[in-house]
């Protein structure tokens, strides 16, 4: 099959506050990707064949939202269900679970192959068009979260950061070169557990039935954001630290229940140490967990016993 590599993301800032209208940064993460690739079913390995099973549920799905009257996206079903019926499976090396966009990859791809009229990457992308994307792919993706905002397989198609005003003004953006030899970095810690995204929402949506929680998300989870995202973008690092420990501080506080157990205390060790801050990658409850750091080689140290992805170095 002639299909493109998609890239896996990492949303830097935004994790739940999206969900409200609150800002977010997302950048494409190049050390993992996925492509659709086809193999004669008698051919297929006990991997392949699980992919090419999904495939096919998801299939009924997207048939569904194609055939609606008012759906903003309709798919050549033929071809895509003579594909399927002849071994396409997704083959990929982004981790489910992770929180780095596996299932917003895929439908990136899905999009990218089988869309009829598609909004094509190469056109010029302006409000209209990052917006009607975005609706599309939180329809195709709501499939596996149960709720999505669409933006990880709008980072993935797009494969250029994504700075999220409110759910409804979005716009590409361009970040600060990495420095190679910053003593800076933003990290990925391997949880070594797999994260679910539905529950994980599902809680913060019964926290968000909670007044004071509500207006902790608005006074203080944002505003950390916002001022991170802010410090991120005009390359003010040393600020930038300020601020990621303030939010790590937040999110230990309110958001105990998305941070596996185990970590609670090495989350604390690192905000009283000044070593690295975490904070949640994606909707948190396993997976990635994400790390800024002054000094990345202090924070190995700190953090030995545990396994770290470099992602940024400033």
């Amino acid at each position: 099959m002639n299909s493109t590599l998609f890239y896996s993301k990492i949303l830097l800032f935004g994790e739940y506050g999206i969900i409200k209208d609150s800002k977010g940064l997302a950048i494409p993460y190049n050390s993992y990707n996925g492509t659709l690739k086809k193999t004669s079913p008698s051919d297929m390995g006990e991997v392949e064949r699980q992919s090419n099973l999904s495939l096919s549920q998801y299939f009924d799905y997207l048939k569904e939202i194609s055939q609606r009257e008012d759906t903003p996206v309709r798919f050549d079903l033929e071809r895509m269900q003579q594909d399927i019926a002849e071994g396409m499976y997704f083959d990929s090396s982004i981790p489910q679970g992770y929180g780095v966009g596996s299932s917003g990859a895929l439908v990136a791809a899905l999009y990218d192959t089988y869309a009829i009229d598609k909004i094509a990457t190469s056109s010029s992308l302006n409000r209209e068009k990052l917006l009607k994307l975005k609706e599309i792919f939180s329809l195709m993706e709501s499939f596996f979260h149960g709720k999505s905002s669409g933006l990880d397989p709008l980072n993935s198609y797009l494969s250029i950061p994504i700075l999220i005003n409110s759910s409804s003004m979005i716009e590409t953006t361009g970040i600060p070169s990495p420095l190679e030899e910053g003593k800076g970095a933003v990290f990925l810690l391997d949880s070594g557990m797999i994260g679910e995204t539905a529950p994980m929402v599902e809680i913060f949506m019964e926290k968000m039935k909670n007044e004071g929680f509500r207006n902790m998300l608005k006074t203080q989870f944002a505003k950390y954001t916002d001022e991170c995202i802010e410090n991120f973008l005009q390359g003010n690092f040393k600020t930038l630290i300020v601020n990621v420990k303030k939010l790590s501080r937040v999110v230990l506080n309110h958001f105990k229940p998305m941070i596996p157990k185990q970590f609670h205390s090495l989350w604390q060790q690192g905000i009283d140490s000044g070593d690295y801050y975490l904070k949640l990658c994606g909707s948190g409850g396993g997976g990635y967990i994400l790390g800024f750091t002054p000094d990345y080689e202090r924070a190995k140290k700190a953090l030995n016993d545990h396994k770290l992805e470099l992602v940024y170095r400033f």
